[in-house]
């Protein structure tokens, strides 16, 4: 018996050794597990459901598989891909999450969430994030046509970048006090997230008692996994 979550895939077709090690987890891990979530970040960019890149229906046929064999896969969106929805969903087979879920894994309580909303000292991309999901402002991209919304999300990426290089690491991790806060606030000691791209599992106290963040890592030039069994909770890197 086992759960598996990864996030922080970054899908794209100028990385096919990532795109291969996935579809490889697929067709492995993920087929003798109970079920898996994906944390957001699947994908490198979204700018709708209607792209008609070929490597977002070889993944969706992908994923199918893995459901159709028995194994129900979920999705909470990320910072690149908040846009996927109900028709690629569909596709996929994945069940769309709320951006924070509180679950009951083998009788342990577990929060799951992206975890971009935790680095609530980066003030700016905070601000950027309540922008865009505005639902009218999604609303209004999407009824643009293709290759004007992919032109804006190319600029949107250039501008993240630039931004991104002139803030500290510290500013674009997660602030421990709202890590205290939404485990207090779900009343539960377990969280895992990603986004952050630093895998580990760190130990703090929350409602009086130890508790534990447990952070995915991105498959830049490896696989990461966090498998909950009845008796542990693992975070564990694999080859492509």
């Amino acid at each position: 018996m086992s759960t598996l979550f990864i996030a922080d895939l970054h899908l794209c077709p100028e990385e096919p050794a990532i795109v291969a090690g996935f579809l490889r987890f697929l067709s492995g891990e993920a087929r003798q597990a109970d079920a898996l979530y994906i944390l957001g970040d699947l994908f490198e960019a979204w700018i709708g459901d209607d792209a008609p890149e070929p490597l977002y229906q070889q993944i969706a046929a992908a994923i199918k598989a893995v459901v159709d064999a028995g194994i129900p896969c979920y999705f909470i969106h990320g910072n690149r891909d908040f846009l996927l929805g109900k028709r690629y969903a569909k596709a996929s087979g994945m069940t769309l999450l709320p951006e924070e879920k509180l679950l009951d894994v083998y009788g342990r309580k577990i929060l799951i969430m992206h975890g971009d909303t935790l680095c609530t000292d980066d003030e700016g991309y905070q601000a950027f994030r309540r922008k865009v999901h505005q639902p009218w402002l999604q609303k209004l991209y999407l009824a643009l046509p293709l290759f004007i919304r992919q032109r804006i999300a190319d600029r949107m990426r250039a501008d993240s970048q630039a931004a991104n290089n002139m803030k500290s690491l510290e500013i674009m991790d997660v602030n421990p006090q709202a890590v205290i806060d939404t485990l207090t606030r779900h009343n539960v000691q377990w969280l895992i997230h990603g986004h952050t791209h630093r895998p580990a599992i760190h130990e703090l106290e929350a409602n009086g008692q130890p508790a534990f963040r447990c952070v995915l890592g991105a498959w830049h030039k490896e696989g990461s996994m966090i498998k909950v069994t009845p008796e542990n909770v693992e975070l564990i890197h694999f080859p492509f």
